[in-house]
Parts: structure tokens; C-alpha cells; sequence
């Protein structure tokens, strides 16, 4: 009986010894495993930390691309590129944000992609700020991507006109004022004034040849006549330069913009963009300012053209 009490004591504790053994090895590995993991980590840590030395230097390197681009002469460029920098720096043609102080009924669509957004909005200035605004999204018919630049437009004037048709009480327009259409168009374009622009070529699954080189401007204005409505696209921008005019909007302290998507962009304010013409004294002879003083064409063409040749500055009258 003593045997097999001590046989059976003996068994136990050689499995309990296996068991412990077996458990010690496991977790030896699991050790293993967890170090390996660490140091997987720690490499990964280590090869995407920003210190603050490579912050500087990659803010350095991204500032000498963009004085680059400002610096390049991209007037004949179809990309807006520019030879001397990679990084595109496109003027927008703005030249004043939001201030808070503006009333009244205004309309944006919003193109960038497969869909776009209409908007509606009643802005009582500083006081009463945004007083209602309405929105709402169409999707584009997939042949509509591929035909005519009319087909096209027609579509999207024609969900313009039924948004409008909607507008309701609640939304005033002064009478016998047009209404107004800011256009977000986010797709390459080669701006030519603050309500013009040439398409330089589709993406985002568009592919209409002969809209190419066109004002998307001008045929949206013309789709809008068809359609019978009283409006007009009096600015045209793309999504970084209306995500920067919103924030300047409710925050006078707004200078820039981010888009982070299917592509990157950025729009900020150029506080240092005065024409080199302007530092050259005395440029403007007497003769120039008699031509510009004696202009009595209903838009100022003279002045315009003298200001363009002569100093370089671009005058536009977006409301005319």
C-alpha cells in the first residue's frame, strides 16, 4: 500500500515537473515572440519619428518648392506648373475672403467628382450671420461622363433649376437682382480670371474631348440660359479656396487651407504678391494716365489694358 502511495505521489510530481516545463517553454516563446514584436516596433518608431530637426527640414524643402512655383513664369504652361518646381502654385484671382458683413441669398454647386452639391444660403451679415441654408446632391448618369460638354451641363443646370425652384419663403432675394452662383469646380483648370477658367483635362472617370481648352464657366453660364433661370456663376474656385473662404468666414485668423483626400492641396493668402512694374518708379507716364482718365467703355477697357501691358495687373469685372 506504502508502494503504491509512493509510486502515485512519485507520477504526480513528475507530471506536475512536465507540466511546469512545458509552461516555462511556452512562455520562454511567448517572450521570444513579444521581443521580436518589440523590436519590429521600436524600428517602425524609429523610422517614422518626426523630430523636430526633420519637421524643419521638410517645411524648408516644401517652402523652397513653392517660392519656385511663384517664381516660374507658368503663363504658356497648360499645367500651370511652371520648368522651375514641381509643385504647382495656381493663382485663384481672389483677392478678398469673407468678412462676415455680407447679406443676402447666394448659391453654390459644387462639381469634383462623380456627384455634385447644390447650396442655398441667407447670410444676415454680423449680426444674424447664417440665417438658413439648404443643400442637396445629384449623382451623374455614368454616359453623361463620357458625351457632350452640353449633355453635361444641361444635367447639372436643369437639378439647378429644380433646387432653385424650391427656394421657399424663408429665403429673400431683393427685387430685381440676379442671383448669384459660386462654382467649385475641382478639376484641373487654368484660371484666367475670378469667374473664368480652361479646362486643362478631365479626371475622376470624365471624358469629354471637346470640353477640353473650354470655359467650364461660360458653358455652365450658357447651360443656366437654357434652363430659362436668372442666375450667373459669379466665382469660380476649387475645394481648398472654398474651404479657405468658410474658415475665414467664422474666424477672421483663418490664413489657410487642407485638403486631404483622394489628392492633396492647399490654398493660403499670398500677403507679398505685388507685380515687379509696381517698384519701378515713375512707369506710368503722363500720356498713359490721359488714356486711362479720358476711358469711357462701359467695363474700362483701356484702363484694363493699360494696367495689364504696363504694370501687369489684371482687372476683371465679375458682376458685369
Amino acid at each position: 500500500m506504502r508502494t503504491t502511495v509512493a509510486l502515485a505521489a512519485t507520477t504526480a510530481a513528475v507530471a506536475a515537473a512536465a507540466a511546469a516545463a512545458v509552461l516555462a517553454r511556452q512562455r520562454l516563446r511567448e517572450a521570444k515572440r513579444w521581443a521580436c514584436a518589440g523590436a519590429v516596433l521600436r524600428d517602425l518608431e524609429e523610422r517614422c519619428a518626426a523630430p523636430a530637426e526633420r519637421l524643419r527640414q521638410v517645411a524648408d524643402a516644401m517652402a523652397a518648392a513653392m517660392r519656385a512655383g511663384l517664381a516660374s513664369d507658368d503663363s504658356d504652361s497648360d499645367s500651370g506648373s511652371g520648368s522651375g518646381s514641381a509643385l504647382k502654385m495656381l493663382l485663384t484671382y481672389v483677392d478678398s475672403l469673407p468678412s462676415g458683413d455680407e447679406k443676402g441669398l447666394f448659391y453654390a454647386l459644387d462639381l469634383g467628382g462623380t456627384n455634385f452639391r447644390v447650396l442655398r444660403i441667407q447670410l444676415g451679415g454680423k449680426e444674424q450671420r447664417i440665417i438658413k441654408q439648404q443643400s442637396g446632391g445629384v449623382s451623374i448618369p455614368q454616359d453623361l461622363m463620357s458625351r457632350g460638354s452640353n449633355e453635361l451641363f444641361d444635367f447639372i443646370a436643369s437639378a439647378l433649376a429644380k433646387f432653385v425652384a424650391s427656394e421657399g419663403e424663408d429665403f429673400h432675394l431683393p427685387e430685381g437682382m440676379q442671383r448669384q452662383l459660386g462654382f467649385t469646380f475641382s478639376f484641373p483648370v487654368k484660371q484666367t480670371s475670378v469667374a473664368s477658367g480652361t479646362l486643362i483635362n478631365w479626371t475622376k472617370g470624365f471624358a469629354i474631348d471637346e470640353m477640353v481648352g473650354k470655359d467650364v464657366v461660360a458653358e455652365l453660364n450658357k447651360a443656366i440660359k437654357r434652363q430659362g433661370l436668372d442666375m450667373k456663376v459669379t466665382m469660380l474656385v476649387n475645394d481648398t479656396v472654398g474651404t479657405l473662404s468658410a474658415g475665414r468666414y467664422v474666424d477672421n485668423d483663418v490664413t489657410a487651407a487642407v485638403i486631404l483626400g483622394t489628392g492633396t492641396n492647399a490654398a493660403y493668402i499670398e500677403l507679398d504678391n505685388v507685380p515687379t512694374n509696381l517698384e519701378i518708379p515713375h512707369i506710368l507716364s503722363t500720356l498713359h494716365m490721359l488714356m486711362m482718365h479720358q476711358d469711357t467703355t462701359p467695363d474700362l477697357n483701356i484702363v484694363r489694358i493699360k494696367l495689364k501691358e504696363i504694370l501687369g495687373v489684371f482687372m476683371f469685372w465679375p458682376y458685369s
